[in-house]
């Protein structure tokens, strides 16, 4: 994982960001890298997954502000601990 090709997480969509993160837990569980790659890997993870939860929290706080906007009864869902898999069998150049 070289550093001049890691794009910076606030410039990736919501969608790479989980598609990568993805891919590195994949990694990480199969158990294959040296030690300096998977401590490496497990940095950019993190960050990824400090980025994604904090959009996720973002998005319910705007969510929440709609909906109180419309006046309407309508419910929001806690999503903090939906799988993080739902974009990983979609093609991606991430």
């Amino acid at each position: 994982m070289a550093d001049e090709n890691v794009r910076k997480v606030d410039e990736m969509t919501f969608k790479e960001a989980s598609i990568e993160l993805e891919r590195i837990v994949r990694a990480l569980e199969a158990g294959d890298l040296e030690l300096e790659e998977s401590l490496e890997r497990y940095g950019r993870g993190v960050e990824l997954l400090a980025s994604l939860r904090e959009r996720l929290a973002n998005a319910q706080q705007r969510v929440q502000v709609l909906v109180e906007q419309a006046g309407s009864s309508a419910s929001t869902y806690d999503t903090v601990s939906a799988p993080s898999s739902a974009y990983i069998n979609e093609t991606s150049n991430v």
